[in-house]
């Protein structure tokens, strides 16, 4: 038995290759004293990872190289070390990197229950992707009911939870998502009241169309072109939630930033940015509503799950092809 871990090797320009990482078998580490070692079930797969990759200022350090590659993770504790909170059998989730073994302190640990919910669902709709779409459009989305809200990359698993909670809370609720199928399964099953094919259609027309009367909120998940046609349809003291721009990630140029921004002034409309790490004590909080909404069946969760951690490369460049529904998720332990 060993550890296979995806170490980081050099910062990508534009999309990233497949020798960006290198595969590495390792003897699976021991817990010290006050440490528990964890089987790791899955991934989670996300496009602020890209970012990650990127040396300069953000809101997170970069990953360093010949490190594990940073992830989400949701796994099991097999061995304990005279933890004081966790045991053998708890399930965890945390920052345990793309690897199938990890060793913690338990400090950013958190225990899950797999018989209320999937595992995968607690890197999903109740972890860091759902955690993300309840406070972006509760707290800073400011979401009232008959708000008109827009959400781009509504099909994602940040952009589906948003759009649904949006309805939860008495909202009109458009989505933007790329192909028919996508745009189906948001207005069909997940209840949104109409859909924009960014793909099929032009998007202003589109947004002329379905939200006649303009903008009350704007979850933006996707920056460029379809930032600034919605800012073009702003009403009056709208709110914009910049939650990240994954079509800007790869650029090998400058990032594209909005031309119409001046609709702000006009409109008395506000533009601001979220990090779900700035309401880290209040995920209980919201994980417990959710859960509540999911179990009533206002809420639904969507994982498209693929397997094997040798295939991180391919399935990690899904998330920028959209070849993908829901919350992408790496299953990489060996039943």
């Amino acid at each position: 038995m060993s550890n296979k871990q995806l170490i980081f090797k050099k910062r990508p320009v534009g999309l990233p290759e497949a020798d960006t990482w290198e595969l590495q078998s390792n003897p699976i580490p021991e817990p010290n004293e006050g440490e528990v070692l964890i089987q790791q079930h899955y991934i989670s797969l996300d496009p602020a990872m890209r970012g990650w990759m990127n040396e300069g200022k953000s809101y997170i350090e970069p990953v360093q190289i010949n490190d594990v590659m940073r992830a989400g993770s949701v796994g099991k504790v097999i061995k304990a070390n005279n933890h004081p909170k966790f045991k053998e059998g708890d399930y965890l989730t945390g920052w345990g990197g793309v690897q199938q073994y990890t060793v913690t302190d338990g400090s950013n640990w958190y225990q899950v229950d797999p018989n209320l919910a999937p595992l995968p669902t607690y890197i999903g709709t109740l972890g860091m992707p759902g955690m993300t779409a309840y406070f972006g459009i509760l707290e800073v989305g400011k979401i009232k009911e008959g708000d008109v809200v827009l959400v781009s990359g509504a099909a994602g698993a940040v952009g589906s939870v948003v759009g649904q909670i949006a309805k939860i809370k008495g909202c009109k609720v458009i989505g933007i998502a790329g192909g028919a199928d996508k745009c189906k399964y948001i207005v069909d099953e997940l209840g949104f009241d109409g859909a924009i094919d960014y793909k099929s259609e032009n998007v202003h027309a589109g947004l002329k169309r379905e939200c006649p009367k303009g903008i009350d909120v704007y979850f933006d998940n996707v920056g460029g072109e379809i930032l600034d046609a919605a800012l073009a349809r702003l009403r009056m003291h709208a709110r914009i939630v910049i939650c990240g721009a994954i079509s800007q990630y790869n650029n090998k140029t400058a990032m594209k930033g909005p031309s119409n921004y001046l609709s702000l002034l006009v409109n008395r409309a506000t533009m601001q940015g979220m990090v779900v790490m700035d309401y880290a004590k209040d995920y209980g909080k919201a994980a417990m509503e959710m859960g509540g909404w999911i179990a009533q069946g206002k809420l639904k969760s969507k994982e498209d799950i693929y397997e094997g951690i040798e295939n991180f490369h391919e399935t990690f460049l899904r998330l920028f092809s959209g070849k993908k529904m829901g919350k992408l998720v790496l299953k990489v332990i060996e039943e």
